[in-house]
């Protein structure tokens, strides 16, 4: 059983059914997927397989000349409206930078279109109601949030006029690209609602395509200061809470892990899941940074400020296989955020390019290697340079596309 880690705490005892046994290596084993986890034909992951190493298996000749295909089959989950909001100029939160992945990951050529998906509807308000107030899940709807919770969310809702220049990049643009050369109105609450409502689509679809695949990732994703009946930090509603809840509800799953790197604790997921035995919350933060209050997440490391790649990668070399033996996930949902980088402008730890690329190459090493699938999300980050905070969430993808290969997905 897990006890404490130096540099972090166990907040709460690991909430482990006692006819689990203790091991150091998962095998295996099926899992029932509902007819509406599967809208895309192809296997499921966890399927019936003799194979238990958590070695990627060794591909055969035939499989290495065709490695590039197997890559192109990576589900990657994206949604135009991801970016559709336009904020105030010199805002904090990188309103563009979901689009910008896209792009960046197309062209060059980690992703091809065809692994693409896009959510098809959006979530209605008894899904989100499963972890949300629904009175605040209906004042969001509708756009009449009261100004102080606006305030400690931190996105502005209101209209904002805008040129669209003949030279702006279509691409860039996603769904407002026919409107180029033309001054528009943006409605921002009708903006905002729907880039919420797109989040958490993406989010459930790429945690359904990982079921299916084994490993998926999404262009977004990771509001994990929302709590029940207020948002918090740039975070409206809670996407991984309520993928969570909705793949308990359907009887798919009843143990899931969200891995929570970002680094600022994963406060509003921690609270939503208390009390709930099914999902366990494990948050690697900084110590000293926002939220200023913290929760208690099943398992929180708060590092000191400055700490860089090697004590980080040691930290998370310990305590995730050790949780993944223990609680026995049968999905994680993994929040990437790379504002754990030495100069992101809210992080306050030390990672270098190399550090993120390790820790990306680790987590998915370390669940794929022993059966879990892993749904995989960017996070937050922070950087005047837009293109440089593109280049670190691109980490993410680029590593998962190799773990498609290794592991013979």
């Amino acid at each position: 059983m897990l006890s404490a880690f130096s540099g972090g705490a166990l907040c709460n005892p690991l909430r482990v059914p006692a006819f689990f046994p203790s091991c150091s290596r998962l095998p295996r084993w099926n899992v029932h997927v509902a007819p509406s986890l599967s809208p895309v034909p192809g296997r499921h992951f966890l399927t019936s397989c003799a194979h238990t190493s958590t070695q990627p298996r060794t591909s055969s000749k035939f499989e290495e000349t065709n490695k590039a295909g197997r890559a192109h089959r990576l589900p990657i989950v994206h949604h135009p409206d991801y970016s559709a909001p336009c904020l105030p100029e010199g805002h904090r939160f990188p309103m563009s930078v979901f689009q910008q992945i896209h792009n960046e990951l197309l062209r060059t050529e980690v992703v091809h279109p065809m692994q693409v998906h896009t959510p098809a509807a959006f979530p209605d308000k008894r899904l989100l109601e499963l972890v949300h107030c629904p009175d605040y899940v209906e004042a969001f709807r509708q756009g009449t949030l009261d100004a102080s919770v606006q305030r400690r969310i931190g996105l502005p809702w209101s209209e904002v006029s805008r040129m669209l220049l003949a030279l702006a990049d279509p691409l860039e643009l996603g769904a407002s690209a026919h409107l180029l050369g033309r001054r528009v109105t943006y409605d921002g609450r009708k903006a905002l609602v729907r880039r919420t409502l797109a989040e958490v689509a993406g989010t459930l679809l790429t945690a359904e395509l990982a079921l299916q695949h084994g490993l998926a990732c999404n262009t977004a994703g990771g509001t994990h200061h929302a709590f029940y009946d207020f948002g918090s930090g740039f975070c409206i509603l809670n996407d991984l809470a309520v993928t969570a809840a909705a793949l308990l509800e359907r009887g798919a799953l009843d143990r899931i892990l969200i891995l929570d790197l970002d680094v600022h604790q994963g406060d509003g997921t921690a609270a939503l899941f208390s009390s709930e035995p099914r999902v366990f919350t494990v948050s690697v933060h900084c110590q000293d940074n926002f939220p200023h209050r913290k929760q208690k997440s099943d398992l929180d490391v708060a590092l000191p400020a400055g700490t860089g790649d090697k004590e980080y990668l040691r930290q998370l070399g310990e305590i995730l296989p050790a949780v993944l033996a223990e609680f026995r996930p049968q999905l994680v949902l993994y929040d990437a955020g790379v504002d754990p980088h030495e100069d992101d402008s809210l992080g306050r730890l030390a990672l270098t390019d190399e550090g993120l690329k390790q820790r990306e190459k680790q987590v998915l090493d370390t669940c794929l290697g022993i059966g879990i699938p892993v749904a995989a999300y960017v996070g937050g980050g922070y950087s005047p340079d837009v293109q440089k905070l593109v280049k670190r969430h691109c980490f993410l993808h680029q590593s998962a596309a190799q773990a498609f290969i290794r592991h013979n997905l």
